[in-house]
């Protein structure tokens, strides 16, 4: 029986790669990759093949969820097997599904983990980990077909009542060359609470990010028409909506992200007086 090693890919390029991980493609049979689930910026999987000295099967997403990772699994009950992914391979809960499946099958699973956008996001904003509330993604709606999930709004609802933030993931479709942008996912929002008849977004705290943790990062942060009105470069794009702010989260969305104090502490006193949070 052989093994199935889920690798993480991290944030940008192949910075993020351990030294684990790299002594086991070194001697993986077969080595898979999918990156429908996110946009790393500067990987190039012709570059990672040629340094690795092997060929890389790139996996779709019906590949992986619609036929359930059959070849990924087929190989690995024969041979040692990487199956390289972005970020942290278990954010994406279609990853764990496959992970189950090679165990039910008597195949040994390894991990190498790496940075997750997550991570990428509290190290770039300097905001707190253990204030962040539930993630959610902002996808595309289809309004011809009724489709408008609402779950976005809802989840940020619940997250400021707690006293937390709120990571918003933006929509990829890669097989149509489409990345949301934070201008589009703030629309998108924006188009939702006028949906449900809310007021949260009118003089809420947005905070843009682009390329968390690469080299040429984008952070922005302030009231919608000022993260609206900002330039921040190519995918992938992430928003956090704070809750109330420690007094060093409000000195990093200051130093790092360039808002305003004035508007920060205006979100803030609102936060805690709206939603009595002490």
């Amino acid at each position: 029986m052989g093994i199935l090693a889920f690798i993480g890919l991290g944030l940008y390029g192949i910075r993020d790669l351990s030294l684990g991980a790299l002594n086991f493609l070194k001697r993986a049979k077969r080595v898979f990759l999918e990156y429908y689930t996110s946009v790393i910026p500067n990987f190039d999987v012709n570059r990672l093949a040629n340094f690795l000295r092997k060929s890389i099967e790139i996996m779709s997403r019906e590949d992986i969820e619609e036929r359930g990772g059959d070849i990924i699994l087929e190989a690995a009950e024969k041979a040692e097997v990487a199956f390289l992914t972005p970020g942290n391979p278990f954010i994406a809960t279609t990853h764990i599904n496959l992970r189950l499946e090679a165990e039910k099958k008597g195949i040994r699973t390894l991990i190498y983990p790496a940075p997750s956008v997550i991570d990428g996001i509290i190290s770039a904003t300097g905001l707190h980990s253990y204030k962040l509330g539930r993630s959610v993604t902002i996808v595309y709606p289809e309004e011809d077909k009724g489709y408008w999930p609402l779950t976005p709004y809802d989840v940020l609802k619940g997250n400021l009542s707690l006293g937390l933030h709120t990571l918003f993931l933006l929509d990829v479709k890669r097989c149509e060359n489409r990345y949301m942008t934070v201008r589009e996912g703030i629309q998108i929002l924006l188009d939702t609470e006028k949906r449900v008849g809310g007021d949260i977004l009118e003089k809420a705290v947005i905070v843009g990010i682009a390329r968390a943790t690469a080299p040429d990062q984008r952070i922005v942060a302030g009231n919608i028409g000022e993260v609206m009105e900002k330039e921040i470069g190519p995918p992938p794009h992430s928003i956090v909506i704070p809750g109330p702010l420690h007094p060093s989260e409000l000195e990093a969305l200051k130093v790092l992200a360039g808002a305003k104090e004035e508007v920060l502490r205006e979100w803030d006193m609102r936060v805690k007086k709206e939603l009595k949070y002490t």
